[in-house]
C-alpha cells in the first residue's frame, strides 16, 4: 500500500465526524417558529456494531473487513462515500433501497464506523448459504404439487400472468420454461455479480428452484410431458442471479438482487420473491441489512417466500435472515415419506425450526422438501457432482428448506391470479391461517377460500426502525428504487462497478448486479449426498 494511502487509512477515523455531519441531508425548511431556550447538546448513541465484527477488531486488527454501514435517515449516502473515499477509505457498493454503503476496512476500525453520527447499524457483509441440501437418489415422480393440493387447481389458477423473482445462482433453458408460443417464460434474467460472465446457472440451484415454482412439463411433446409439473406451471420467471460461478455470494448481492425486483416490479408485475437463502449472520431483525430490503420489498406489495434454513433444531437454527425476519413468510419443509396422501407427512430432520432471537416462532408453515424432482442445469456442478441424483436425463433430485420455499412462491402465486388486490398481509395470513395438520403444510384451495379475519397476519409488528411502512421506503426520502443500470452490449464481464447494474438480455430477459468472495459453497449441500 503506498505511504499516503496508508496515511490516510490510518487517520480516516479522525475525519469521519465531520465527514458525516456533512453528508446529513438538510430537511425542508418550514415556517418560521418562535426562538426556543437551546439545549445542552446530548451525544448521538453509537450505532449498532455486529458482536462479531467487534471481537474480530480485538483479535485481528489489522485483517480487512467487508462492512454494510446502514446510515440514519438523511444522512447521503452519495457524500457520505466522497468523504470516506477522500480519506482512503474503499467504498465498493451503495445500497440505495437500505441506504447503506459497503465498506471494506482494517478489522480495528470497525467501531470507530459504528459510533460516528449518522451510522445506524455496521454489520459483516457475510456469506449466504442455499437451502438446499439433501440429496437422495430414489426415483419417484415427485408429490409436492398433489402434496399443497395445487394440482387440482390448475384448470383454473396456474399464476398466468403473475412474476416470480428467483434471487438464486440463475435459471438456465430448459424446454419446462417455454410458454405456449414457443418463446420463454423467464421474463427477464439479471446477473448481480460483477464476477459473474453469463446469466447461466453453473451451480444448478436456482434452475432446480425456478422449475418447483413454475415448470411446465405439460407443454412438452415427449415422454416426458406432463411428468414433472411445476406449482404454478403458466407464471413468469424473473431470474436475479447473485453469485459468481463459483457458488460465492456476500450479503449485499443479494441486497442488490431485492433492489432489482423492487425497481422492476411493475415493469415485470413481481409479485412475489423467492429467497432460498441464508446469511451466515446471526443477528437481530431490526439491524440486519438483508431483513431491511426484505421489508422494503413487502411493504412495496412483494410477497417475500423465505428458506428456513437447514439447521433443524440447532439452538440457533432461525436466527439468520430473511429466515427472521417477522414479516416475510418463512417455510420449513416436510418429508412426505414417498407416498400419495399426506397424513403420514412429518417435519423434515433437517427443516430449522424455533424461536428467533427477538422471540418470533419460525417457521410459519411447512411444504413439501425431501426428495424433490425438478429442471436440472446442463452442465451445473449439481449434475456433475452427484450423476446419481439425475433423473431422465434432464432433471435432478434434491431435497431442503429452499425446495420447499419454491412450492409456497407456487401457492403464493396462484392465489395472486385468483386474488390480483391482495396484499402481501393478506397472502400470509390466507396461508398461515390455513395451514393443515401438526406440521402446518400448505393447503391452496382452503388459503384461496380464505375471507374476513383469516386474511389478516402480521398485526402489532414493528418494521425495521429505517423503514416507513407508509412508502416501503427508507425514511427521510430515501428513494428505494434508486439505483443505475444498462444494458450490456456484449458478453458480461467482470469489471464493472458494483455500485451499477448491466443488462445481459434485457429485452425481458436478462439484467447483472454483484456476488463475491463468500460460500453458497457446494459443500453445503454436497455433504449430504445419499442421506
Amino acid at each position: 500500500m503506498p505511504q499516503e494511502t496508508a496515511l490516510k487509512k490510518a487517520t480516516w477515523g479522525v475525519a469521519l465526524a465531520s465527514i458525516l455531519v456533512g453528508a446529513a441531508v438538510a430537511p425542508v425548511q418550514a415556517a418560521p417558529k418562535a426562538p426556543k431556550v437551546p439545549k445542552a447538546p446530548v451525544a448521538a448513541p453509537a450505532g449498532y456494531l455486529n458482536p462479531d465484527l467487534a471481537r474480530l477488531a480485538v483479535r485481528d486488527p489489522g485483517r480487512d473487513v467487508d462492512v454494510i454501514a446502514q446510515l440514519h435517515p438523511g444522512v447521503s449516502a452519495g457524500k457520505l462515500q466522497a468523504g470516506l473515499e477522500s480519506v482512503g477509505v474503499e467504498v465498493t457498493r451503495q445500497l440505495p433501497i437500505i441506504n447503506a454503503l459497503v465498506v471494506r476496512l482494517d478489522a480495528r476500525l470497525v467501531g470507530a464506523l459504528a459510533a460516528a453520527p449518522g451510522i445506524r447499524a455496521v454489520t459483516p457483509d457475510g456469506g449466504v448459504q442455499t437451502s438446499g441440501i439433501q440429496v437422495d437418489t430414489k426415483k419417484l415422480v415427485p408429490k409436492y404439487a398433489p402434496a399443497a393440493r395445487a394440482s387440482g387447481q390448475w384448470g383454473t389458477w396456474t399464476g398466468k400472468g403473475i412474476g416470480v423473482a428467483v434471487v438464486d445462482s440463475g435459471i438456465s433453458d430448459h424446454k419446462d420454461f417455454a410458454d405456449r408460443a414457443g418463446g420463454t417464460r423467464v421474463a427477464a434474467s439479471v446477473v448481480a455479480n460483477p464476477g459473474a460472465t453469463s446469466a447461466k446457472d453453473t451451480v444448478g440451484h436456482g434452475t432446480h428452484v425456478a422449475g418447483i415454482i413454475g415448470g411446465d412439463g405439460a407443454q412438452r411433446r415427449d415422454a416426458l410431458a406432463s411428468r414433472y409439473v411445476g406449482v404454478a406451471p403458466e407464471v413468469d420467471l424473473v431470474s436475479i442471479k447473485v453469485d459468481d460461478a463459483e457458488g460465492g455470494a456476500t450479503v449485499s448481492d443479494v441486497i442488490a438482487g431485492v433492489q432489482f425486483a423492487v425497481t422492476y416490479r411493475q415493469q415485470y408485475n413481481i409479485r412475489v420473491l423467492n429467497l432460498s437463502l441464508n446469511s451466515d449472520v446471526a443477528q437481530p431483525y431490526d439491524v440486519d441489512p438483508l431483513n431491511a430490503a426484505a421489508e422494503v420489498a413487502w411493504f412495496k406489495g412483494i410477497v417475500v417466500v423465505a428458506a428456513a434454513g437447514n439447521r433443524g433444531t440447532a439452538a440457533d437454527a432461525v436466527n439468520y435472515a430473511p429466515a427472521n425476519d417477522p414479516y416475510v413468510i418463512t417455510v420449513g419443509a416436510t418429508d412426505d415419506k414417498a407416498t400419495d396422501g399426506t397424513k403420514d407427512d412429518v417435519l423434515a430432520a433437517f427443516s430449522s425450526r424455533g424461536r428467533t432471537q427477538d422471540g418470533f416462532a419460525k417457521p410459519e408453515v411447512t411444504a413439501s422438501g425431501s426428495r424433490i424432482v425438478s429442471t436440472l442445469a446442463a452442465g451445473s456442478d449439481f449434475a456433475r457432482e452427484c450423476p446419481s441424483c439425475v433423473v431422465d436425463g434432464e432433471y435432478l433430485r434434491i431435497g431442503g428448506t429452499s425446495m420447499a420455499t419454491a412450492v409456497v412462491s407456487g401457492v403464493v402465486a396462484n392465489l395472486l391470479q385468483a386474488k390480483p388486490t391482495w396484499t402481501p398481509n393478506q397472502v400470509k395470513g390466507a396461508l398461515v391461517n390455513t395451514a393443515a395438520g401438526t406440521v402446518r403444510q400448505v393447503d391452496q384451495p382452503t388459503a384461496m377460500a380464505a375471507t374476513g379475519t383469516k386474511l389478516v397476519s402480521n398485526q402489532g409488528l414493528t418494521p425495521n426502525d429505517a423503514i416507513d411502512p407508509a412508502t416501503g421506503d427508507i425514511k427521510a426520502g430515501v428513494d428505494s428504487t434508486r439505483s443505475s443500470w444498462s444494458t450490456a452490449t456484449g458478453g458480461l464481464s467482470a469489471d464493472w462497478t458494483r455500485s451499477s447494474w448491466s443488462c445481459g438480455e434485457c429485452t425481458g430477459t436478462g439484467i447483472t448486479t454483484d456476488f463475491t468472495r463468500s460460500s453458497w459453497s457446494r459443500s453445503s449441500w454436497s455433504a449430504a449426498v445419499g442421506r
